[in-house]
């Protein structure tokens, strides 16, 4: 049988050089790119079977590129690839329609079995994320999906947002948000600013009590 044709989509080169380190041999890289634009028009002329997606790249997200690649390109199977274990981003990305969503702890070999899976037509989880993707589809009023979209104050939110915002509920400092989430210090700063004033809260003591009534952490 055929190596898979893989195309890559992350806004980190370290990352992309990382997994097609540990992939390389057993699929066939087919191109990458580092946002929206880029890769769905490079997917959309390179034709992969599988797309490893991050989850949060500039322009729009792995949702944008979902949900444009498959008005041109359905049969392309998407897998995404993120160090987010959140439930309202990993229902976003299946609702997208990712058949698959595996955190960036995954280890090389199991990362090769899910491509070869998700090209074959089963869908990939994480274990732990699963149950996010049952709860979501079972509709009921207690599900992930009723929580991630019934609440206005949160639909506001970015997903990147979102993640800061749970990880702060959870307790962590900002310089841990930031390795965390690949992202800088400052860059968590602003996310936060940023949702303090769409919350209309003054600090982050405020957000933190917030998020904790929301059981975000």
């Amino acid at each position: 049988m055929s190596r898979p044709r893989v195309f890559l989509v992350d806004d980190h080169e370290l990352i992309r050089s990382g997994i097609k380190a540990e992939i390389a041999d057993d699929v066939d890289i087919v191109g990458e790119a580092d946002e929206v634009i880029a890769a769905v028009e490079m997917i959309g002329e390179r034709r992969p079977e599988v797309v490893l997606l991050d989850v949060h790249i500039p322009g729009g997200g792995g949702v944008r590129v979902l949900r444009d690649v498959r008005t041109t390109c359905d049969d392309v199977r998407f897998l995404a690839l993120s160090v987010s274990d959140a439930a309202e981003d990993v229902i976003a990305v299946v609702r997208a329609g990712a058949s698959g969503y595996v955190t960036k702890n995954i280890s090389g070999s199991d990362l090769i079995d899910a491509i070869w899976r998700i090209r074959a037509g089963d869908a990939v989880f994480s274990p732990r994320l699963a149950g996010f993707v049952l709860e979501a589809f079972a509709g009921g009023p207690g599900s992930a999906a009723h929580e991630v979209t019934s609440d206005p104050d949160l639909d506001q939110l970015t997903a990147r947002e979102r993640q800061v915002l749970r990880l702060i509920a959870r307790g962590y400092a900002y310089k841990h948000v930031a390795a965390e989430l690949g992202i800088s210090p400052r860059t968590v700063e602003s996310h936060v600013s940023s949702v303090l004033r769409k919350l209309q809260l003054s600090n982050r003591y405020e957000l933190s009590h917030w998020a904790s009534a929301r059981r975000l952490s």
